[in-house]
């Protein structure tokens, strides 16, 4: 018989599963074994491994699935050293989903006890019970604030004082980009300048909003400026990112459950849930998948319906035109989890072009990862450094003056690479600059 696109697929039987981590595995099947994602892939760019690469990577989940092969350390450091970008998806043919086979298979991973450890205690207590809340983050780093803007931070390095702390707090500090002041509180409704042309709900997430406010309060005011009528729920929390891709599920549902149930409230309806980060918004978006099969799969999928990132919102709304020139030379990096997990890539580019005065210049490959990929740069620091240093070259060979990326783990990523390479360079969000252009003041 000939099979055609219309045609049901047959599946060769195999043999029961030896590790069934919950995968439909028509979703392995997807895969044709082409090859044209390993040169989208970063860690194959790097490695040269077929097993580091997305078709390897899938071929061994499947193997182990069928228990062709065993689940053993060689097998498991090639999952784990996977960062997630997604950039195989943009890159595939079939439509492979392969983010729903390698987080699936990780948490399966980590429920049968052999996903392999690479945080330490402290960071795990810092990423897991300080990351995810705002509040606790932005107490924390007031110390950080208070030493940068005095000065002390700097005398400390010079001294080499950082140096007697544990490696994992001196990663975090190298990492820490300089801190602008906090804007406070805003008010929980704000209202939209002129005619009112859509009513949101903002998103204002969580380390995101401790250590890069001024994006999130840009991010209020453009939406004002552009007729909406902003609301900032009081009751959301984390998009439960970090965990989730930690292969921890039920704290991930936990935060999404929170957010579904602070944002989809009865006499509070919205046109759109705004989102400034890509990694956040790819999270949110997925909360249907999250909860699939279960109960909550209705709300979730709602939710997930009305989340919008701020670039792709502002182009369907018709942006205000903005009037005062930023006199830059400026390049744009694709953050993975906008291009590849959420596919926009024009439209922080259009906004951008907006802007008087303000020269775009191409990135060489703009959308391979730049090692950050959430807490990788922790977990995975050799890969992380790599990928960083290959990055950073790559906007200096732009010759760019400002560097603007839609997702906060970038801009720490890539400040960290670039701050001593080039220190004049401004590393910002696409709405820092629109904001900048709209108001007149210095980005």
């Amino acid at each position: 018989m000939t099979a055609t696109a219309d045609s049901p697929r047959i599946s060769l039987p195999v043999t029961p599963a030896k590790h069934d981590a919950g995968i439909d595995y028509e979703l392995f099947l997807d895969c044709v074994h082409c090859g044209l994602c390993t040169s989208a892939c970063p860690t194959y760019l790097e490695l040269g491994d077929e097993n580091d690469g997305p078709r390897g990577r899938i071929y061994l989940m499947r193997a182990v699935t069928d228990g062709r092969i065993e689940l053993d350390d060689a097998v498991k450091g090639h999952l784990d050293l996977c960062l997630d970008c997604r950039a195989c998806e943009s890159a595939c043919p079939s439509g492979v989903q392969y983010a729903k086979l390698i987080e699936p298979f990780r948490i399966h991973m980590h429920k049968i006890g052999v996903k392999k450890e690479h945080l330490s205690w402290l960071q795990r207590m810092l990423l897991f019970n300080l990351t995810p809340y705002a509040g606790r983050m932005r107490l924390a780093l007031a110390p950080a604030r208070l030493a940068q803007w005095t000065g002390i931070d700097g005398l400390m390095s010079k001294l080499g004082m950082f140096n007697l702390l544990p490696s994992s707090l001196r990663q975090m500090h190298e990492m820490l980009p300089p801190l602008k002041a906090h804007y406070g509180s805003l008010p929980e409704v704000l209202p939209a300048e002129g005619p009112r042309r859509a009513r949101v709900a903002l998103f204002t997430g969580c380390a995101a909003d401790a250590i890069f406010p001024e994006t999130n309060y840009a991010t209020a005011k453009v939406l004002q400026k552009n007729g909406c009528e902003v609301w900032i729920p009081r009751k959301q929390g984390c998009c439960g990112a970090p965990h989730y891709h930690s292969a921890l599920e039920e704290p991930a549902k936990q935060f999404a459950q929170q957010n579904c149930d602070a944002f989809l409230l009865d006499g509070s309806p919205v046109d759109a849930i705004i989102v400034n980060a890509a990694g956040c918004g790819a999270m949110l978006k997925d909360y249907g998948h999250l909860f699939h099969g279960s109960p909550q799969e209705e709300k979730a999928a709602l939710f997930a319906k009305k989340v919008k990132d701020i670039n792709e919102f502002l182009i369907e709304l018709g942006p205000i035109q903005p009037t005062h020139p930023l006199k830059l030379k400026a390049t744009y990096h694709d953050a993975c989890h906008l291009c590849h997990g959420q596919q926009i890539r024009k439209q922080p580019r259009q906004l951008l072009e907006m802007i008087p005065e303000l020269q775009l210049t191409t990135l060489n490959e703009s959308e391979i990862c730049c090692g950050a990929a959430g807490s990788y740069n922790l977990t995975q620091p050799e890969m992380a450094e790599r990928l960083g240093e290959r990055k950073a070259k790559n906007v200096l060979d732009t010759n760019a003056e400002a560097l603007f990326v839609s997702n906060f783990g970038c801009q720490i990523q890539l400040g960290r690479y670039l701050r001593d390479k080039k220190p004049s360079l401004t590393i910002a969000h696409p709405i820092d600059a629109l904001w900048a252009s709209y108001n007149g003041e210095k980005l």
